[in-house]
């Protein structure tokens, strides 16, 4: 698929803030040396009408697949071509929705790496990277993802966004995990730390 031409690097007040909030955070704590796969997803931040909106994408609904139909952020699992763990993100979101961050965006900084907390989850782990990319960029996704949606921060922040996810687990029954939930998208699991980790960072 042919990424869309993205040509202005944006610089809005904004993204400086995000940028600013994600350099002040206290230091991580040490990457665990784990023999696992490792996987890279991306924060897309745009400006709208409303302010800051973040993509959200849907996967489809794959055999195989531990996250089929979940709602999630582009990514996916690192390559041997890959230089660094961010530009696993930025393919993974070429890939994905057709939006080339290094071509119109500007990385704006990490979150610290996360991994599944439940045994019955692939054990692998995932860097999260935030970029700016111009307003008005559009995604296209290509056939791993069945819809995407810019949203606004200002929505996911919103009291009426918390819910909850119930998963019936074989052996064990139905469990409620913490959720956002906006517009038909309920983000949950492993998305739902990423994305409520970056909607903590004070940006004001």
């Amino acid at each position: 698929m042919e990424s869309q031409d993205t040509t202005h690097v944006p610089h809005p007040p904004e993204f400086t803030a995000v940028a600013r909030a994600l350099a002040a955070r206290p230091p991580w704590e040490p990457m665990p040396e784990l023999a696992v796969p490792r996987a890279a997803v991306a924060l897309l931040l745009r400006l709208g009408r409303e302010g800051l909106e973040l993509l959200l994408i849907r996967r489809a609904e794959r055999a195989g697949d531990p996250w089929s139909g979940h709602v999630a952020l582009p990514g996916g699992r690192e390559q041997p071509e890959d230089a660094a763990p961010e530009d696993t993100a930025a393919r993974e979101t070429r890939e994905e929705v057709g939006i080339d961050v290094h071509a119109g965006g500007r990385l704006l900084g990490a979150l610290e790496p996360v991994w599944p907390r439940s045994a019955r989850a692939p054990n692998i782990l995932v860097r999260p990277f935030v970029f700016a990319v111009p307003a008005g960029t559009r995604a296209v996704p290509n056939e791993e993802v069945d819809a995407a949606v810019w949203i606004p921060l200002a929505e996911l922040r919103a009291p009426g966004a918390v819910t909850e996810h119930l998963l019936e687990m074989e052996g064990i029954g139905a469990m409620r995990f913490p959720a956002l939930g906006t517009r038909g998208y309920v983000v949950w699991g492993l998305t739902h730390r990423i994305v409520s980790e970056f909607l903590a960072l004070p940006l004001d």
